[in-house]
């Protein structure tokens, strides 16, 4: 119903009756003019209630939901579910033609304008974490890995043939590396420097490669401003500063940065300063929307017209309407507040941490410069390792145990691992070096997180700690029953790992009726967890184990 249409209602209804539904209704038109004419969030978020009506407002301005159309082409925006249809609130021609994403689709006009408004709200969010100096972005149907591998691709365009040296500081993250060899290019690794606890950017070693590889065959250099700590976010200002001299494009990892103002102000700064050319951030773990999108964003707006000028064909609308509700739903007001939030709980979490590092032996690293991620270490773990070169993947089984209690996120490091990806070897793999002297577990608090997330997280990793450390200090016993049970349901490529970890076990030089007592003990033990298991899939398996040993 629209105000003439409202006004026609009053002859039918009381005038007053229908002057309420009209200034309703202009407070939300007011809303949307607003919108369509600033093109950045709205300073409060809009409620379901709102939202909606203007999705579907837009939706009839495509094609396929034309009251009487007959298309009799290949592609006619037909959709067979209407659950599938509700899904995609009726956006079925994507968005883009071929040859260019950002192009007006002529078979979705609402399709399109969803897109274009996802963009400026996207540059809107952008700015407001503190990236002024951005003049353009486009949001991707692509997780962030495909989107870096993506912008090689289009940085291939604008380099001389010659260019195909990507020279990364190292992450170790398989789709950094991979998105580099999936473009068709070859990595050049450098190492990161490690000062007391944390890992820092090698500029020196930079720029010897920039020299070594030549500027004329050098792709793009590639730097990671969002990771897991110790890893700290590289030394964007440096790195762009070196960038410019020697005239080669700087790509950016950005992945979950924008919800720090400190890396923010620290981008903003490198673009003042440097050449940053690309920077590539995640819908997901900046907005909290399911995963698919992020966003490419640049201080040169022909940067963004080649990048989307490289996608072929049109393209997915679902990320980006999944971003464009929760933009309009969030507000700036909503994002302010989840930012501020982040940060408090930061202190929080980090507090609870360290007391829990301590009451085992423990420390929570210095690494200040990691806004995001923190660490705990590992080492007395490592102690035993070094005593008993059967446990050598001992560290590791904390992750696997905390997962089994609904715990995730956290990521425990073993020290020395060494692993093979797009053919280059990385010693220390997961650790961003070859040289970190001990494991650890690093956790993350993100934006969304809840306090009650935090002490859940605490109190299990306190329990499995105590778990684990009569594990390891015993070492006649096998495997905790609990992480045992979980592989085997969950995995039996780890169960059967952990079964030949258990049998290094019972070939040691203890007393043999010791260890088949021990054996029948574990064995009886393990079939009543699955007994509970086949009763209630959710059953807590540390319970279980606790009250048998009792």
């Amino acid at each position: 119903m629209d105000l003439e249409n409202l006004k026609l209602a009053a002859q039918i209804i009381s005038q007053p009756y229908s002057q309420r539904a009209q200034d309703a209704k202009k407070q939300q038109i007011q809303k949307v003019k607003v919108l369509l004419t600033q093109r950045s969030l709205p300073e409060k978020g809009w409620n379901e209630e709102e939202i909606q009506p203007f999705l579907c407002e837009l939706r009839m301005m495509d094609s396929n939901n034309y009251l009487g159309h007959a298309g009799v082409g290949e592609r006619e925006g037909r959709i067979y579910s209407s659950l599938v249809y509700r899904r995609n609130f009726g956006f079925a021609h994507g968005m883009g033609r071929s040859g260019d994403i950002l192009e007006l689709q002529p078979k979705a006009a609402g399709g399109s304008l969803v897109a274009k408004l996802t963009n400026s709200l996207a540059m809107s969010a952008i700015k407001e974490s503190g990236i002024s100096n951005i003049k353009a972005c486009v949001v991707l149907p692509m997780a962030t890995g495909m989107s870096i591998a993506f912008s090689f691709l289009a940085l291939r365009d604008i380099r001389p043939k010659t260019a195909k040296f990507v020279i990364m500081s190292r992450m170790d993250h398989k789709s950094c590396i991979k998105s580099i060899g999936t473009a068709g290019f070859e990595p050049v690794i450098v190492e990161q420097l490690l000062e007391n606890d944390e890992l820092v950017t090698d500029l020196e070693e930079i720029e010897n490669q920039i020299q070594k590889c030549g500027s004329e065959n050098i792709l793009a250099v590639f730097t990671t401003t969002s990771c897991f700590a110790p890893r700290t976010p590289d030394k964007a200002i440096e790195v762009s500063m070196m960038c410019k001299k020697y005239n080669v494009p700087h790509l950016v990892n950005n992945a979950y940065g924008l919800q720090s103002r400190k890396t923010s102000a620290m981008l903003n700064e490198a673009i003042k300063k440097g050449r940053i050319d690309i920077i590539v951030q995640s819908t997901d773990k900046n907005f909290m929307v399911p995963i698919g999108g992020s966003i490419v964003s640049s201080p040169n707006k022909a940067m963004i017209k080649v990048i989307s000028s490289t996608y072929p064909g049109r393209a997915s609308i679902s990320p980006i309407v999944d971003l464009f509700i929760t933009l309009l739903q969030m507000g700036r007001d909503g994002f302010k507040k989840l930012l501020k939030k982040r940060k408090k709980l930061y202190s929080y979490f980090t507090d609870k941490v360290s007391r829990v590092a301590e009451k085992h032996q423990e420390r929570l690293l210095k690494t200040p410069n990691n806004p995001i991620s923190f660490v705990m270490s590992l080492k007395t773990f490592d102690k035993v390792d070094d005593l008993d070169s059967s446990k050598k993947t001992l560290p590791s089984m904390l992750g696997s145990m905390l997962f089994a209690r609904q715990c995730s996120g956290s990521r425990v490091i073993n020290k020395g691992v060494v692993k093979e990806i797009c053919g280059i070897k990385f010693q220390g793999y997961g650790a961003h070096s070859s040289k970190y002297p001990f494991s650890y577990m690093a956790m993350s608090c993100a934006i969304g997180i809840k306090k009650s997330e935090i002490d859940t997280f605490v109190e299990r990793l306190d329990k499995a700690l105590i778990e684990f450390r009569k594990f390891s200090q015993n070492p006649q016993r096998n495997v905790p029953q609990d992480l045992l049970v979980y592989l085997k349901h969950k995995d039996q490529k780890n169960h059967k790992n952990i079964q030949n970890f258990k049998n290094s076990n019972l070939n040691s030089n203890q007393n043999q009726n010791q260890n088949q007592n021990h054996q029948l003990e574990d064995n009886q033990l393990e079939n009543q967890i699955i007994k509970e298991i086949e009763k209630d899939p959710k059953v807590d398996y540390f319970e279980i184990n606790e009250n048998s040993q009792k």
